[in-house]
């Protein structure tokens, strides 16, 4: 398979130098070769890129007939980089860190640090979307309510915060508070780290996942948030995804069902110990249940589950960490046994691929590079995945990954808990614009150079709810979904962007639709 992608003649770095052939071809070496990217499948289908008739056309060559070939040069890990603002294309794990000063988007980072990044318009942007406002600042806050206590007092302009019940509630009555609620391609689950630790016992694994009430975590947690959203509250069955034409409701029957899970575990060898703790040759394993600190939600449900675990016989313990902990360090290195976290996706299921194969397992033989950060490893499952990336025919690709999305329900991999609403709000005095027309975007506010300055202060300032250690589009930094919305969205090109109708456009860094020819 073939892509011959026509580089817009005008686009150029923020240096004025055009972008090219070459900048392709580095993307591509540093995704796969960088110790620790995080994504290569995808990258390890390429087997050239070269120039066509000029350096603004480039030709990829593929091994294999790709059907995600969209992410390839779009994100996560599809954002195109310079070849010139590096040594070493085949491992950019040093670079980044604390700048990024290349920029292919209307905008382009002028300073970064912990406690704020400050884009200004990119004079050198060739496209017709020039921005607004001069200046866009994005400030960190801890948790939730000050984040709300800033927009409140007009610190910042606009807030994207994970919705919960007392959002609404605390604008109530407030003059000049525009909101946005949607529910789009953004789900939480429960997931099992089955790579070591108690849950590579596949009969550990399924009895504890059979001992947690989905139900009752619905009833207690997400209903709330969900009638302060004006949305029903209903249980995701598909898996790692959203309802759509690869939901087949392949967890439908993974039930609460403690009197079973009591009844697999006595048969495979394990006892109660003296302390009411499941044991197995005298050893009662701890569960380390991990989420980011600060987040509510997540607190109240562990608040919620961990005494009714310890009831059960099993001893779950809280292991949280702050947000750059957990997402950027600890799931990258499989330090946990039980997550609770939302996924953000890309319009495409590739994403399956990436996440689940046993292939994409980070280990020391791969150079620690891959996504699969549960360390779940079937490999029909990962067969049918991977046989999905290279099927076009979109019924036989839909049967596949469903067929995954199967076994990994009888592996009780992980359990889906609900798809969750994304939410924005604004100050109508200061903010104008197109300002919800991302909200439900994978490129989450990536519209910011149409928003208008009202206030006239020469700058929109925008509270991040979590931040990232550093700016490298590679490596584990790039494992955070604030990372791409601050960041890589922000400055680097894509040859398509996402759409809040979860599909995918062509941005103007190409003349038009890239080529795509397969042999055969």
């Amino acid at each position: 398979m073939t892509i011959t992608i026509d580089i817009n003649p005008d686009a150029v770095w923020e240096d004025g130098s055009p972008i090219t052939w070459e900048d392709f071809e580095c993307t591509w070496q540093a995704a796969l070769n960088t110790p620790g990217s995080i994504v290569t499948g995808g990258p390890d289908k390429i087997i050239s890129v070269e120039p066509g008739d000029s350096d603004k056309q480039v030709i990829v060559g593929l091994s294999e007939v790709y059907a995600p070939y969209k992410q390839l040069f779009s994100g996560p890990v599809g954002s195109i980089i310079k070849k010139a603002a590096v040594a070493d294309c085949n491992d950019v794990s040093a670079d980044f860190g604390t700048e990024l000063s290349i920029s292919g988007r209307p905008y382009k980072i002028e300073s970064w640090s912990d406690s704020q990044l400050i884009l200004v318009a990119n004079e050198s942007y060739w496209g017709d979307d020039k921005p607004l406002a001069d200046e866009i600042v994005m400030s960190p806050y801890e948790d939730q309510e000050t984040e709300i206590a800033a927009l409140l007092s007009g610190d910042v302009d606009f807030i994207y915060p994970q919705f919960t019940d007392t959002l609404s509630a605390s604008f109530e009555g407030q003059q000049g508070v525009e909101p946005g609620i949607e529910v789009g391609t953004d789900f939480e689950g429960f997931y099992f780290q089955s790579n070591e630790g108690p849950f590579a016992d596949p009969v550990f694994r399924q009895a504890f996942a059979m001992s947690i009430d989905r139900d009752a975590v619905l009833a207690q947690i997400y209903q709330p948030i969900y009638e302060a959203a004006g949305l029903e509250a209903t249980l995701l069955q598909c898996g790692p995804i959203v309802p759509g034409p690869y939901c087949s409701d392949s967890f439908a029957d993974n039930a609460y069902d403690p009197a079973g899970a009591e009844a697999l575990l006595t048969e495979n060898g394990w006892e109660k110990d003296g302390s009411g703790m499941w044991a197995k040759d005298g050893q009662a394993p701890e569960i380390r249940w991990m989420i980011n600190t600060g987040n509510l939600r997540r607190e109240n449900t562990q608040a919620f589950l961990i005494p009714l675990f310890q009831q059960a016989g099993f001893n779950v313990v809280p292991a949280n960490g702050t947000a750059e902990e957990v997402f950027q360090q600890r799931l990258p290195a499989m330090d946990y046994d039980l997550a609770m976290y939302i996924s953000t996706v890309a319009p495409d299921p590739q994403y399956l691929t990436n996440s689940f194969t046993c292939a994409q397992i980070p280990s020391e033989e791969n150079n620690f590079q891959g996504q699969n950060q549960t360390g779940w490893c079937n490999e029909e499952a990962s067969a049918m995945l991977e046989e999905s990336d290279v099927t076009v025919d979109e019924t036989a690709r839909a049967e596949l990954i469903t067929g995954a999305l199967d076994l990994m329900a009888q592996d009780w991999a992980m359990l889906p808990l609900v798809q969750y609403p994304r939410s924005g709000f604004w100050r109508t005095e200061k903010l104008a614009g197109p300002v919800a027309q991302d909200t439900i975007n994978y490129q989450a506010f990536d519209n910011i150079q149409a928003w208008e300055d009202v206030d006239g202060d020469g700058r929109i300032v925008i509270g991040a709810e979590q931040w990232p250690a550093c700016l490298n589009p590679v490596t584990e930094c790039a494992n955070s979904s604030w990372y791409q919305w601050t960041t890589a969205h922000k400055v680097l090109p894509f040859v398509w962007d996402t759409t809040s109708d979860q599909t995918f456009e062509l941005s103007d860094l190409v003349t038009g639709e890239p080529v795509v020819e397969t042999a055969g």
